[in-house]
């Protein structure tokens, strides 16, 4: 028996989340088992708690679009049991049973090995959002980057996206403008190394000039809407934002006018489906370049019983850091 945190239907509108314990023969099909250590909260996570949430298909359901912990047993050959591994992405607690559990069995192509240096619970705060985070910088790099190029934005600074990318950024010598729209998380967003809070009012609304003054090197945008708009008008030549996620909104209401008489690229960042060597690539990416004093100090631990407020915080925009799930607890 295990425990796990179980979404049922209870109406046409209407579901329920309780920790419930569970057979190892309820776990749906794979060919590796996994004991979980450790789980986090992300914004997805928070639209499976809701009804008709266009995401999970069918209930009762497990959540948790990411985890870490040890092969508990395994029909493929690259894991054995004991080996420490972290999954995030591939629809993992959308469609298939997630990490809200103590145990999960999912396909081994969706492990990466737990990567040296990082414990089960460092990899879960960094999660999903992190691993998001990254993959938005080693976009901007690739698109050439630098830290002599000028300030970098990051928008939705003190969430999970925000938080690592601030901290990774900062670790490499860039010079952070941190997107906030609330105050009383300044210190915070000093602490982990940003060099200038940007007030979220500030750039948050649409202009009718498509283009301002060549302002920024380059954003790990976490938001989209109207704040991604403003910000591609504000783009120096050439330079790109990494659009990661939609909390401000899906539509983009621009113009082509900053691509094509500025040069400016929109980089879009999925995480769920990277292929294996992005993956490894990333996580040696964090391993080494994320301080691990910082991220220690973004982290709100909690229980799988706490999990449901969490969400429901999260979808409200009132979750700092990096909320850690110890499904053992």
């Amino acid at each position: 028996m295990f425990n796990a945190l179980v979404v049922e239907k209870t109406g046409q509108a209407e579901v329920s989340a309780n920790v419930q314990e569970l057979t190892d023969d309820q776990l749906p099909t794979g060919n590796v088992t996994i004991a979980i250590e450790y789980t986090t909260v992300n914004y997805k996570d928070g639209l499976c708690l809701q009804p008709n949430n266009g995401l999970v298909r069918d209930y009762p359901h497990v959540p948790g679009i990411d985890f870490a912990g040890t092969i508990d047993s395994s029909d493929d050959s690259r894991y054995t049991p004991g080996d420490k591994v972290v999954l995030t992405g591939w629809h993992v607690g959308e469609t298939h049973w997630g990490g809200y559990s103590q145990k999960a069995r999912v396909n081994a192509d969706w492990l990466v090995p737990l990567p040296q240096g990082l414990t089960t619970r460092q990899a879960m705060a960094i999660g999903t959002a992190g691993f998001s985070a990254v993959l938005a910088i080693v976009a901007l790099e690739d698109r050439g980057l630098k830290p002599d190029h000028g300030p970098v934005l990051v928008s939705g600074a003190a969430g999970g996206v925000g938080s690592i990318a601030t901290a990774v950024l900062a670790n490499l010598g860039y010079e952070v403008a941190a997107v906030t729209g609330r105050p009383e998380t300044a210190d915070y967003l000093k602490s982990l190394g940003a060099h200038r809070i940007v007030a979220r009012h500030e750039i948050d609304t649409i202009t009718k000039k498509p283009l301002e003054a060549e302002t920024w090197a380059g954003c790990v945008d976490a938001v989209g809407g109207e704040m991604l708009a403003r910000v591609i008008g504000q783009l120096k030549y050439g330079a790109s934002v990494a659009a990661v996620g939609l909390a401000g909104g899906a539509a983009l209401p621009t113009s082509v006018i900053p691509f094509l008489l500025r040069g400016v690229n929109l980089l879009g960042i999925d995480s769920v489906l990277q292929p294996y060597e992005q993956r490894l690539r990333a996580w040696k990416r964090l391993a080494s370049d994320l301080p691990l004093e910082k991220l220690d100090a973004m982290i709100r631990p909690a229980t799988l019983a706490e999990v449901p407020t969490l969400c429901t915080e999260i979808l409200k925009g009132r979750i700092k850091g990096r909320i850690v799930v110890d499904v053992n607890a």
